[in-house]
């Protein structure tokens, strides 16, 4: 093998000079490196995606996941012609959290400006030409690899639209109906929020005492995922950011519970049925406590039923348990002071009141309807007296709400009946 040993070759003639013939390959040797040259134009890719700000080294390749927010990439320094860099976006989040680039003193196609990338599942590709120029963008990838857009196409309930984005309301039983996916990831996901019926309240029940309120319906079980992206603000009990829940091409029968009945006086009401789509379930709320002969309890539900007259005591909340909690316990009776002496019913964010106050606890606040709506808020406890009370909002899940009444005196009321409950599904359609 022959060796040449010299410090430049240069071309003969011409502005082109030839290196090694057609078929041929010209290698570099293992351990050298080499200036002036360039890249073929790819990027060695890093696979562990980013998640926070960082600065891009010349010829490689970030996946970067904006799932948790905004990130900003600063370009290389001083950069020379042939410098590429590349992005690809990791959970397809660029189009609600963007990609800034920083360009770090250089332009970016000819301007002096930072950029924003905001296309969801684009990867781009730039290369430093020139001052002039500056990072010139050569190719911008968004569609999947299936050359699907990743949009769910389904059937069911009452569909609104709001933006890009499909909503189906179960007031009722029905189906939703999934025809197509289109690919996996954010595409094949939707939010949600599954709302159980309410819990009954009991009538009041005559007595010589002048302790006998009733408790107030829990109200029905609240849960809720939101999908990455799903451009809604959502209320502090959906879970993990970004989860929402995974959907394939199949009909999901929907149950829609109903709100539990309000007693007649001096009968005892009901706690409300169950809601559920898919693998997602909420619990009906329980039923106000009562201080009948034996007394009964406020019953454990999605919220709990507020306490009765004592011995009675108020239900627990978040029954079964789910993460995060679905709903609160119900309010303990008091035998003092005067207005409601039954305890309140436990609401989705917050425990029914103790008696002598006896408020219902405070419900989560969604819009994934695009309509901030506030849901599952438990029901009043009540106190004597002859008054009725009031039921729940039907499709709310909203506890019924015990007798109420002017005075401590003898007397009966009827106890309200819980809202019935209620399923939402959002997801982007276009």
């Amino acid at each position: 093998m022959s060796k040449i040993e010299v410090n430049q070759i240069d071309v003969q003639c011409g502005s082109t000079l030839t290196v090694g013939s057609s078929g041929k390959t010209v290698s570099l040797a293992s351990g050298a490196s080499q200036t002036g040259f360039g890249r073929t134009g790819t990027v060695d890719w890093c696979t562990t995606a980013k998640t926070t700000p960082f600065t891009a080294t010349s010829g490689d390749g970030f996946f970067v996941n904006t799932t948790s927010g905004g990130i900003t990439v600063t370009l290389p320094s001083s950069p020379s012609a042939g410098d590429i860099v590349a992005f690809s976006d990791y959970a397809n989040t660029w189009d609600c959290n963007a990609l800034s680039l920083c360009r770090n003193g250089s332009k970016i196609n000819g301007v002096c400006q930072n950029e924003n990338l905001t296309t969801e599942g684009s990867a781009i590709t730039l290369i430093y030409v020139d001052g002039t120029r500056g990072w010139k963008q050569v190719n911008d990838a968004t569609l999947n690899v299936s050359g699907n857009p990743g949009f769910i196409a389904a059937t069911g309930g009452t569909v609104t639209t709001s933006g890009d984005f499909k909503i189906h309301t179960f007031n009722a039983d029905g189906c939703f109906a999934v025809s197509n996916t289109f690919g996996s990831g954010v595409g094949a996901k939707v939010s949600y929020v599954v709302v159980a019926g309410g819990g009954g309240a009991p009538g009041m029940k005559t007595s010589p005492s002048p302790c006998k309120g009733e408790g107030g319906g829990g109200a029905g079980g609240f849960r809720e995922g939101k999908q990455a992206c799903a451009g809604y603000t959502a209320s502090p009990l959906a879970a993990t950011p970004c989860s929402g829940l995974p959907v394939s091409v199949q009909t999901y029968p929907i149950s829609v519970g109903a709100g539990g009945g309000g007693g007649t006086a001096p009968g005892n009401g009901t706690s409300g049925a169950n809601s559920i789509f898919s693998t997602i379930t909420s619990a009906g709320g329980g039923v106000g406590g009562s201080g009948s002969n034996p007394p009964i309890s406020g019953a454990a539900g999605g919220s709990g039923g507020g306490a009765g007259r004592s011995p009675s005591g108020p239900g627990a909340g978040n029954t079964p348990p789910t993460t995060p909690a679905q709903g609160s316990a119900g309010g303990a009776a008091s035998c003092s002071g005067s207005g409601n002496m039954g305890g309140g019913g436990g609401g989705a964010t917050g425990a029914g009141a103790n008696g002598p106050s006896g408020t219902g606890g405070t419900g989560a606040t969604s819009s994934i309807n695009a309509t901030p709506t506030a849901r599952s808020t438990g029901g009043a406890g009540g106190a004597g007296g002859g008054n009725p009370g009031s039921a729940g909002a039907a499709n709310t899940g909203n506890g019924g709400q015990a007798g109420l009444g002017p005075g401590l005196g003898p007397g009966q009321a009827n106890g309200g009946a819980g809202g019935s409950g209620v399923v939402i599904i959002r997801y982007k359609f276009q």
